[in-house]
C-alpha cells in the first residue's frame, strides 16, 4: 500500500527539484523529507533517487512514480472537494497570496468579510509577485492567488488552473508637481523619452510590461530607482526623482507634491484570482473568491 504522505513528499522533490526546497515547501526538515523518501524506496523495493553532485536525482523508476503521485495527489484533492462541497460548510484552511498592491488594495476589506463570515475558516495570506504565485497554486502550496496582467501583455496561465476576473485597474502618470508636462488633461508616454522612470524591480512582470510598452513608443526607458510597492515608487516621484506608472489599486492616499495625469492611450492592468481546476467545488474557493469580487467593487 503506498502511502500518501511520502507519495506527497516525492511529488514535491519533483517539482521543487532538490531535498531542501521540497523540505521548504512541505514546512518540515530535510531529514524528515529523506527518511520519508527512504521508507518508501523500501516500501516498493526499487532505488527513486541517485546523487547527482552535490544533490540527487530522479531515477527512471523515481520518475515514474512521481507522475504517478501527482495524478494521485490530484485525484485526492478533487475528492476532499467533492466532499467539502457536498458538506456545504466553508471551513478548514485557505492560502491565498496576492502582489503587493492588491494585497494592500483587496486583502484587508476580503480577509475581513471571510474571518466575519465564516469563522470556521482559516486563512492565511501572504505578498508574491504574479509569477511566483502562479507557480505556487500549480505546485499545490497555494490555494488561490491573485495575479495581473496588463492591456498589452497577457500572463500566460497554465492548464489545470482557473480564473476569474477581478477587476480592470486604470493607470495614469504619476508625476512631480513641477514637472513640465502638469496641467495637461492627458500625456502619451512617448513625451516622457528624456524623463527618469522609477520602476518595479529588474525582471517583474510589471516592469518587463513598462520596458516593452516604453519601448514600443520608440522611447528607449532611462531607469532611475526600483521599487517594489506603489507607494515607495510614489514617494520617490513626490521627491522629484522621477515619474512612474501608477495603477488605482493600492495606490492611496496620493502623497503631497505627486500629481496623476491620465494617459492618451488609456492603460489599464487586468486582476484576477486564479486556483486549480480540482479545487473547483470547495465552498471555501467560491467564499474566497467572492469576498474578493465584492472588495474588488469597492476599490475607487
Amino acid at each position: 500500500m503506498l502511502n500518501l504522505e511520502r507519495l506527497r513528499t516525492l511529488d514535491a522533490l519533483a517539482r521543487h527539484g532538490s531535498v531542501s526546497a521540497a523540505a521548504e515547501a512541505l514546512h518540515v526538515t530535510t531529514s524528515a523529507v529523506s527518511q520519508q523518501l527512504g521508507k518508501l524506496e523500501r516500501e516498493i523495493n526499487q532505488r527513486l533517487l541517485a546523487k547527482n553532485g552535490r544533490g540527487v536525482r530522479l531515477t527512471d523508476a523515481g520518475r515514474l512514480l512521481s507522475e504517478h503521485a501527482a495524478r494521485i495527489l490530484s485525484q485526492v484533492e478533487l475528492a476532499e472537494s467533492d466532499l467539502e462541497a457536498h458538506r456545504g460548510q466553508v471551513v478548514g484552511e485557505l492560502r491565498l497570496s496576492a502582489f503587493p498592491t492588491a494585497a494592500r488594495g483587496l486583502f484587508p476589506v476580503a480577509l475581513r468579510a471571510l474571518r466575519a463570515e465564516h469563522p470556521g475558516l482559516r486563512v492565511r495570506s501572504s505578498e508574491l509577485e504574479p509569477e511566483q504565485g502562479i507557480a505556487a497554486v500549480v505546485r499545490g502550496d497555494l490555494d488561490l492567488a491573485v495575479v495581473l496582467d496588463w492591456y498589452n501583455k497577457p500572463m500566460p496561465v497554465p492548464d489545470g488552473l482557473v480564473k476569474a476576473p477581478l477587476l480592470d485597474d486604470p493607470a495614469e502618470v504619476a508625476m512631480p508637481a513641477g514637472h513640465r508636462l502638469v496641467g495637461r488633461e492627458e500625456v502619451d508616454l512617448a513625451e516622457f523619452a528624456e524623463d527618469e522612470w522609477i520602476t518595479w524591480g529588474e525582471g517583474e512582470f510589471c516592469h518587463e510590461w513598462l520596458m516593452f510598452t516604453l519601448r514600443s513608443k520608440g522611447v528607449e526607458p532611462i531607469v532611475g530607482h526600483r521599487a517594489g510597492e506603489t507607494h515607495t515608487q510614489l514617494q520617490l516621484v513626490s521627491a522629484g526623482l522621477g515619474v512612474c506608472i501608477a495603477p488605482l489599486l493600492g495606490r492611496h492616499p496620493v502623497p503631497d507634491g505627486v500629481v496623476l495625469v491620465p494617459l492618451t492611450q488609456r492603460v489599464r492592468r487586468h486582476v484576477y484570482v486564479i486556483w486549480r481546476a480540482d479545487a473547483d467545488r470547495r465552498p471555501s474557493i467560491r467564499a474566497a473568491v467572492e469576498a474578493l469580487r465584492t472588495a474588488a467593487q469597492q476599490v475607487d
